[in-house]
């Protein structure tokens, strides 16, 4: 009796952690969307970041999403990394160019006599967080804290295809009336009302069934997110002169995020390679040792 009463607190407590995951609904599945995912290069034992692509994304970043998301477990020095933004190739240019963008940025420091002094960031130092505290955040965003960006591919189910599919997931504005949106698909047929500050996405684990005024049954995919869309076509002009559609961007600001959640991966992937063959040869080694030791005794 105990052991069933401890089964059912877990339940209870695994839904008060994950409200999403067990409402009525649920998040659409990624599989579905006006569009193919894209074909991740990064994919695979022997995949690698497409180091345009993260290029592009993290120009991106740095002009939709880095005034709420920080990057806080990431240091400047790991742009200039294989595979990394920066990676030119050549380590002295790399770093130049690490150098003059850390610069950029200031950070506070305590001088020799105690006073707090302001100096240019250097590779050494961490992304800065766009607010000074958690307090700051949530009140600049409607209560809602923004996540940070330094592991979301890794910390989200999915990876980057949730990130794709959530950033091109909102519903056209010109569905949306009065904050009213009028859904008539294979699923659900009836509206929904967004409640203010809050933005209607598929992608988005929730529960909208009391926001919806058609059949409860068939409530829609999703939930209420506090970032409004954030990409539009042309909302950054590409130095590569790639042309700036929302799935583009989309897709190159999830490539630059999952470069970020693990900017070693390319060097970790060589590397396990390189061991695998290792141990290849070392068990043939080791079998015909054993044969060569053991061949005149019957076993």
């Amino acid at each position: 009796m105990k052991v069933m009463k401890a089964f059912v607190a877990g339940l209870a407590l695994m839904g008060l952690a994950a409200p999403g995951a067990l409402a009525a609904g649920g998040a659409k599945p990624l599989e579905e969307g006006k569009t193919e995912l894209p074909d991740w290069s990064f994919d695979g034992p022997f995949g690698k970041f497409d180091k345009p692509a993260v290029q592009r994304g993290f120009q991106v970043y740095t002009e939709v999403c880095s005034s709420c998301h920080g990057l806080k477990l990431l240091s400047f020095r790991n742009l200039a990394e294989s595979g990394g933004p920066f990676d030119t190739g050549e380590p002295d240019d790399s770093e130049a160019l690490v150098k003059e963008f850390a610069a950029m940025f200031m950070i506070d420091e305590i001088d020799d006599v105690g006073d707090v002094v302001q100096r240019p960031r250097t590779p050494a130092d961490r992304f800065p967080d766009p607010y000074p505290n958690p307090q700051a955040a949530a009140a600049g965003n409607g209560g809602a804290i923004p996540p940070d960006f330094s592991v979301i591919v890794k910390a989200r189910h999915g990876g980057a295809d949730y990130i794709y599919r959530l950033l091109t997931g909102y519903p056209d504005q010109d569905e949306i009336v009065d904050g009213v949106l009028h859904v008539n698909d294979e699923h659900s047929h009836g509206e929904l009302k967004q409640p203010p500050g809050l933005y209607y996405n598929p992608y988005f684990g929730g529960d909208v069934s009391s926001n919806w005024t058609g059949d409860p049954r068939h409530a829609p995919y999703g939930g209420f997110i506090a970032m409004p869309p954030q990409l539009t076509d042309g909302k950054v002009e590409y130095m590569d002169g790639t042309v700036a559609t929302k799935e583009q961007m989309a897709a190159d600001v999830a490539q630059f995020l999952a470069w970020a959640s693990e900017p070693k991966m390319q060097s970790r992937k060589s590397l396990g390679f390189a061991v695998m063959i290792y141990l290849f040869f070392l068990a043939l080694l080791v079998y015909f040792s054993y044969k060569q030791i053991w061949r005149k005794v019957e076993h």
